[in-house]
């Protein structure tokens, strides 16, 4: 069924062993000098060893004032190239290819990064950074071009198959090529072959410099997403041009940081949302065509490659989440491929604020460096307390050690409230991460008990006790909040209370926020009341841009700065504003760890780990870390 997926491809003398490719993701794991820490260099190779055919890694910046992130890889030094010449010889070992994709951030960085100014073909400030570029000069421009060259020889000297040009996402090379930024009227702007000067320059100087035997890949936007960007018809215009100047591959992507969420696509977004803007960029060159966006299923990647849209298929985030994706499909295991679920929450938004990349629901992405291998030497008995996310990672980061795990659920199923999580909606696919648990755990041989409730201690002495159990909701001492027409917005979710057709939901954070669009969906008349300026502000930005427009679609009127002074049998009654009616009044204002049971186990002398909301709520990352961390401590 996977007969594409798994086909070579061969590009002059080198042939990549499949059609999967890791597409380029910034992760901040290099040094701040640009040189290569074992911290990157393992991340990269477990790709390889998860069987991607293609890696191409994160940018790596022509000079230190290229840099868009504070610790990105670099090769603007000669003195750079010892460290990142371990690289390709890592993932050539495992039968895969790499390419160094190289970049200059142009005006999409800022002075906190790189000390100085931001450079663009014009003075135009970007709309996500707001700090105003200073304009190139011709003769910095030419440098530039050169300093592209010298970059993409040191990959060459490093062992690199190839580089990848970016010339995508509103960085230097697309500023120029878009009027959207470029307002130049000098050889480099106006007229499309000026604005496509400087990307031509580049390309023919990387293959000046490197040879003809050398891979020369471009990322290019297929739509910008943004008023004045270029559209499809237009990159079909220059695409060819591009391919003409000496490329091998092209790299249809999308967007700039103005329109972030078009090219880190959320929930809400569909599977392969850019294939049909590969195939149209596809049919208008000859060499091959790899496409990305939103890729978490390998038979959605095999229709994409064999009804011809592309030639070769980027999983990025689906990396992060299972970097073994490749070898777990190859062989039919694919109940144990962890998907991804787009959830942007430890990649990109740990991204924008210069920290390095994480991932939710994989707690060795970036840790591959010093995770153990092998099976413990001595097994010990271990019982988790609670079925969420984070109990449930501790039992299979255990077992999968070879510890003997015992896991209790009070309910009748495993998931705790992430299972509700995925009652919205755009957020369906959260469940396939409960249900690779599910089967993880039954790999494994853990001995799941559920409708098991502990109380004290109720079985006998284990080596560890991991305390997993949540958080309960939170009842303000609001009059009214005990009345029969109040329910707790959880339990909406859960399908254990059935709202009436008029609704109020107290409280914006995302629970409340996620319910009332819920709510909206099914038809109901929403009214969201949040005391804050804003709702759900600690959801991810591009999440959080997709919940509003569908809060939008839903008609669910949201009234922020507003206090609720009571509930009544008719509704909720505002300070200082009118009562709103509701035949129920759902109720979402935040959890507290459940955690009693700690004291009993501490006062009986057992050792004990408390994980997740049970320590102190926050989002699921804190779970599934502290769990895969508690159990490595055995």
């Amino acid at each position: 069924m996977l007969k594409t997926l798994f086909t070579p491809l061969t590009l002059k003398s080198i042939t990549i062993p499949n059609r999967l490719a890791v597409s380029p993701m910034v992760t901040n794991y290099c040094h701040p000098d640009g040189t290569a820490s074992e911290r990157y260099l393992a991340y990269h190779e477990a790709k390889a060893q998860g069987g991607f055919g293609l890696i191409i890694t994160e940018d790596y910046a022509i000079t230190p004032h290229a840099r868009g992130f504070v610790n990105v890889a670099g090769l603007w030094d000669d003195r750079q190239i010892e460290s990142h010449s371990e690289l390709p010889r890592r993932v050539h070992r495992h039968g895969a290819k790499i390419l160094a994709q190289i970049y200059h951030a142009g005006r999409q960085t800022s002075s906190a990064v790189i000390g100085r100014a931001p450079v663009a073909p014009s003075p135009v400030p970007d709309p996500y950074s707001q700090e105003v570029p200073r304009e190139l000069t011709v003769e910095e421009i030419e440098q530039i071009v050169e300093q592209f060259g010298d970059c993409a020889w040191r990959a060459r000297e490093c062992g690199f198959d190839g580089v990848e040009i970016h010339g995508s996402h509103g960085y230097l090379i697309a500023e120029f090529m878009s009027p959207y930024a470029n307002k130049r009227t000098d050889d480099y702007g106006g007229p499309l072959m000026n604005r496509l000067r400087f990307p031509l320059a580049v390309i023919r100087e990387v293959r000046r410099r490197c040879g003809d035997d050398f891979l020369i890949d471009f990322r290019l936007a297929a739509d910008e997403f943004v008023p004045g960007g270029r559209t499809i018809e237009g990159t079909k215009t220059i695409a060819p041009i591009l391919a003409a100047a000496g490329l091998d591959l092209i790299h249809v992507s999308c967007g700039v940081y103005a329109s972030m969420a078009r090219y880190i696509p959320a929930q809400n977004v569909s599977q392969a949302m850019l294939a049909h803007l590969a195939g149209e960029v596809k049919s208008v060159v000859d060499i091959p065509v790899i496409t990305v966006g939103r890729h978490n299923d390998v038979f959605v990647a095999e229709q994409v490659l064999a009804s011809g849209r592309a030639d070769l298929v980027a999983m990025g985030r689906q990396s992060l989440a299972d970097p073994a994706t490749p070898v777990k499909a190859r062989e039919g295991r694919l109940t144990e491929i962890r998907q991804c679920i787009a959830c942007n929450v430890a990649c990109l938004n740990a991204l924008m604020v210069n920290d390095a990349v994480a991932c939710v629901l994989n707690p060795t992405l970036g840790l591959e460096y010093r995770q153990p291998e092998g099976p413990v030497e001595v097994r010990k008995k271990v019982t988790v307390i609670g079925g969420g996310p984070g109990g449930a990672q501790a039992a299979i980061s255990a077992a999968g050690r070879g510890h003997l795990v015992t896991l209790y659920e009070k309910s009748d199923r495993l998931g705790g409230q992430f299972r509700l999580a995925a009652m919205p909606p755009s957020k369906g696919e959260l469940a396939a991460f409960l249900n690779w648990q599910e089967n993880q755990l039954k790999r494994l041989g853990v001995e799941v008990h559920l409708n098991t409730e502990i109380t004290g201690l109720d079985f006998d002495r284990p080596e560890l006790v991991i305390l997993a159990t949540g958080a309960v909701p939170l009842t303000p001492g609001l009059a009214g909040a005990d009345g029969p027409n109040v329910v707790q917005a959880i339990d909406i979710l859960a399908g254990r209370a059935l709202p009436g057709r008029r609704v109020v939901v107290i409280g914006g954070g995302q629970v409340g926020a996620e319910t009332a669009d819920y709510l909206g969906l099914i038809g109901r008349e929403v009214t969201l009341v949040e005391m804050r300026p804003e709702i759900a502000a600690q959801e991810v930005p591009v999440a959080r841009e997709a919940l509003l427009e569908s809060l939008e679609r839903g008609g669910v009127r949201i009234l922020t700065g507003t206090v609720v002074r009571e509930i009544t049998p008719r509704g909720v009654a505002t300070a200082g504003g009118p009562e709103l009616p509701a035949d129920t009044v759902a109720l979402a204002l935040g959890v507290r760890s459940e955690n009693r049971l700690k004291e009993i186990f501490e006062a009986a002398g057992w050792p004990v780990a408390v994980i997740g909301d049970a320590l102190t709520p926050r989002q699921v990352h804190g779970a599934v870390s502290e769990g895969h961390e508690a159990a490595l401590s055995l």
